[in-house]
């Protein structure tokens, strides 16, 4: 397929290793967040390309640029990258150095991916509570330019924080979950 990241199909976790393992649990509630997540964050950066072209097309052609556009783009932003996150920690697709865990024994695969997912999970939820924090901190002053409070920026952080937590705690269960059959395999 064109674009494989794009897909919301369950995740093949029982060996980040072993790609041609077969994931054997049906698309459960939390694939369908990610494959959401993925909406939402393809919607946002969709939208903050009108918002950024509508911006171009006041400033330079009709001389005349509106002020919400800015801040509306850093929101629409924010959510394309936070939500877009998350969906990449549940595809197992985010940034990471896998080459020792193709030469280490299952053991130590298993407890190398907990140990990663365990760290994700901590940014994501240092993400979700300092994101909140920040949110409910600036409720009541004006963004500049939008008719919308100046910590409405900082909700997308939060949600895709929490998000990244949930699914890194998954793929943790998941690698200590007993494996699937391989395909072919007795």
């Amino acid at each position: 397929m064109f674009a494989p990241w794009l897909e919301a199909f369950p995740v093949n976790e029982a060996s980040d290793a072993d790609p041609q393992v077969v994931a054997s649990q049906p698309s459960g509630v939390l694939d369908r967040i990610a494959g959401l997540a993925v909406a939402i964050a393809g919607c946002a950066l969709v939208g903050m390309v009108a918002v950024q072209a509508l911006q171009v097309f006041a400033r330079y052609v009709l001389n005349d640029s509106p002020g919400w556009t800015e801040p509306v783009a850093l929101i629409l932003l924010n959510t394309a990258m936070s939500f877009g996150a998350a969906a990449g920690v549940h595809r197992g697709s985010h940034f990471g150095f896998f080459i020792l865990l193709h030469v280490v024994p299952a053991p130590v695969q298993r407890l190398l991916t907990a140990l990663s997912q365990s760290v994700i999970a901590i940014i994501g939820g240092v993400l979700a509570f300092w994101g909140c924090e920040l949110l409910l901190d600036g409720l009541d002053i004006p963004m500049a330019g939008a008719p919308l409070p100046q910590s409405a920026a900082f909700a997308p952080m939060a949600i895709g924080g929490a998000l990244m937590a949930l699914f890194a705690l998954q793929r943790i269960v998941r690698a200590y979950a007993p494996s699937p059959l391989i395909e072919g395999s007795p």
